[in-house]
């Protein structure tokens, strides 16, 4: 699948920050990066630790705005300021980042301000209103940074991109609350710890920065070998490659217990679906999950006998058809219900009856029984064919805010109402073409275009594009997740 235009050619970088700069030398001691952080926030009452929604007080909130505001003093002041790269784990049984340039650029900032505003105090680490005020003036330029195409991986940048610009993934990885979640019982913890360093990277240096992904790489194709080199690949495979890694090292479940087959298709579907979710927590079960991973139930009604037998399963995203009508636009709405529409399915698609004990001819069909946080939408533009793969073009009309899908649900009460805040593009044909994203920022709600190391701003009305292939929405903050 084409999507990997590439202007760069050669050798690809070693660090992140693409531009020359000295090397950071790394020990296997135990890093102060996150300590020295909590120290110069102390001030803010700012906590590493995740709280849940339903039970987040008025103080961690305040604490999460102070975070958000303050984040514009941990841009970079200069291309030479930048994390190395590191491999190893720490002696103290975890992986760290050590104390770099970035962290004293930090430091020095806070003392710095403090001093300019005349707010004295004996603790360096005090934080000034004026600081404060600075900060959120500056918020606009946080995260604005571009990433290096290292060979046909506009892919991969398209996709980080999306999820750096992904409110709580981003808070999980730059506050660290990443770290009590990894895994040290198995083998690998490091493409979690290279992705959550390259975030920290993107939110702390300087907009004019580009930013190399090559360590990222490294450790994406180590767990998925299908991204070993710099040939094209499709955006969606990796989304769903690298969101499964993050989860595998981050999984609160670290024994999984064997998978028992039960019988449960004599409870009502509410209580099936809250028990197969339950079954799925049990060996599944991370903040990664917490995000992205909602549950399809699937309904077989038996032509003979009007046995209806009904499946649950959790999914990352959907993949939703286009119709092949000519038909020059559609709504998003049309490609749900086409999704969700009742198929039948007959000749050699016919399944087995659970009541019949016999092949029948059967109707199927989709509902959403339990809604993400982080929904993902699939736009299938790419059809296989017996001779070439052929990508539609077609212009699918999405909403940026309030998309109700709650006539998708099996309970129609239930909240789902979606605001959008980032799109992967391809542009281009099947046989050569090139991955960008718009993404809404977390902070400022200004909308940019991310063409690899090229950052520009965008209106709002220039974000639905027949280019459009993935869809990433957020659950509205009027109501928690169901």
């Amino acid at each position: 699948l084409s999507g990997g235009f590439s202007p760069y050619t050669g050798s690809s970088p070693k660090h992140y920050l693409s531009t020359p700069s000295p090397v950071v030398s790394l020990n296997r001691r135990k890093s102060s990066s996150h300590t020295d952080l909590a120290r110069d926030f102390k001030s803010l009452h700012i906590s590493d630790t995740y709280q849940s929604d339903t039970i987040r007080s008025t103080n961690l909130s305040r604490s999460r705005q102070d975070l958000d505001s303050l984040s514009g003093s941990y841009r970079s002041t200069s291309r030479n300021d930048h994390w190395d790269s590191y491999n190893g784990k720490s002696s103290g049984g975890s992986y760290g980042l050590s104390r770099s340039s970035t962290q004293d650029v930090i430091t020095a900032s806070l003392r710095s301000n403090s001093r300019k505003n005349s707010f004295s105090s004996e603790k360096d680490n005090y934080v000034t209103p004026s600081l404060i005020k600075e900060s959120i003036n500056s918020k606009t330029t946080q995260g604005l940074v571009g990433l290096r195409n290292l060979g046909n991986t506009c892919f991969m940048n398209s996709i980080l991109q999306c999820l750096s610009n992904t409110r709580e993934l981003r808070d999980y990885c730059l506050q660290g609350t990443y770290r009590k979640d990894l895994n040290y019982s198995r083998s690998n913890t490091a493409l979690m710890e290279e992705f959550a360093k390259l975030l920290q990277t993107i939110w702390t240096s300087s907009s004019n920065d580009v930013v190399s992904p090559s360590e990222f790489k490294t450790q994406i194709q180590k767990y998925a070998p299908r991204f070993v080199g710099y040939n094209q690949q499709d955006a969606q495979e990796f989304l769903r490659f690298l969101l499964d890694g993050l989860h595998n090292e981050v999984n609160r479940v670290t024994v999984r217990s064997k998978a028992v087959i039960e019988d449960l298709d004599y409870l009502p579907d509410e209580e099936k679906g809250k028990r197969m979710w339950k079954k799925y927590l049990e060996r599944e079960d991370s903040r990664i999950v917490d995000l992205f991973v909602g549950q399809l139930r699937s309904s077989l009604t038996c032509s003979e006998c009007n046995y209806c037998s009904t499946v649950f399963d959790p999914f990352w995203d959907l993949s939703l058809p286009i119709s092949k009508k000519s038909y020059s636009e559609v709504s998003l709405l049309d490609c749900m219900r086409l999704f969700t529409k009742e198929d039948l399915l007959d000749g050699d698609e016919k399944p087995t009856c659970y009541r019949c004990k016999a092949r029948r001819k059967c109707t199927k069909k989709f509902t959403i029984q339990k809604f993400p946080k982080i929904l993902v939408l699939h736009l299938k533009r790419f059809s296989e064919a017996r001779i070439r793969t052929s990508k539609l073009s077609t212009f699918v009309n999405f909403p940026l805010k309030d998309l109700d899908l709650r006539e998708f649900a099996l309970d129609n009460n239930i909240h789902a109402v979606y605001n959008l805040y980032a799109v992967s593009n391809h542009s281009g044909t099947t046989t050569g073409g090139h991955y960008t994203a718009y993404c809404k920022h977390p902070l400022s709600g200004e909308w940019y275009n991310f063409n690899d190391s090229r950052v520009t701003p965008v209106s709002s009305s220039q974000v639905r594009t027949c280019d459009a292939y993935l869809l990433f929405y957020e659950l509205s903050s009027s109501a928690s997740r169901v």
